[in-house]
Formats: structure tokens, sequence, C-alpha cells
């Protein structure tokens, strides 16, 4: 009986610490309970967090310096959401700008040039 109740007492306090930490509810401390994220990570995120909360990753994504999509999986793979949502790679692809376009800028040397005859 002892046993049981002993072994539930632990599952219990490993299922509380790997509970979801919202980046718009955490404290520092909470946030720092994230493997990789520090002291100066949390902070560049509570600082971010003042000026209006995250909407969803790619927002946390482009305002939080240091995060990309890397450190974004490994943030969510141990528990750290954004508005209760996980992360989700393809939504981070998606709202990336577009690449700029291979146009031909006038100082540029290999573009084709045409000779005019009169």
């Amino acid at each position: 009986m002892i046993r049981t109740l002993f072994a539930l007492l632990i599952a219990a306090f490993a299922l509380a610490a790997h509970a979801a930490v919202d980046v718009n509810k955490a404290s520092q401390a909470e946030l720092e309970t994230i493997k990789g994220i520090g002291p100066n990570m949390s902070g560049r995120m509570l600082d971010e967090r003042k000026k209006g909360s995250f909407k969803d990753w790619p927002d946390m994504v482009t305002r939080v310096k240091g995060i990309g999509q890397g450190n974004a999986g490994k943030f969510a793979a141990d528990g750290l959401t954004v508005n209760g949502s996980g992360f989700k790679p393809e939504l981070l692809a998606s709202s990336k700008p577009a690449t700029r376009s291979e146009k031909k800028h006038p100082g540029d040397t290999s573009r084709e040039m045409t000779a005019t005859r009169k």
C-alpha cells in the first residue's frame, strides 16, 4: 500500500514537471524550467511580451532574438506553448516572407546586353 502511494506521488510530480508552460503567462522562473531557456533567453521573451502578447509561434520566433525553427521545436518538445498551442514547423515556414526574386539590378554586369544598330 505504501509503495503504491509512493509510486502515485512520484508519477504526479513527474506529470507536473512536464506540464505545459505558456510563454504568455509564465514567470521567468517557469520559463527557465524549459531545457535550453536560461536567464538571457527568458529575459528576451519577457521583454518582448511586455510589448504585447505573442499571437502564435511565428510571432514569437520573429520577435525574440535567438529563437529559430530548431529552438522552437526543442522548446515545444519540452513543454513550451504559445497561447496553448504546440509548435508546428509548417506554420513557421508559411509565415516567412518570400525570398528575393532574381531580378537584375542596374549595376549587374551579368545581364545580357543588346546592341542597337543605326
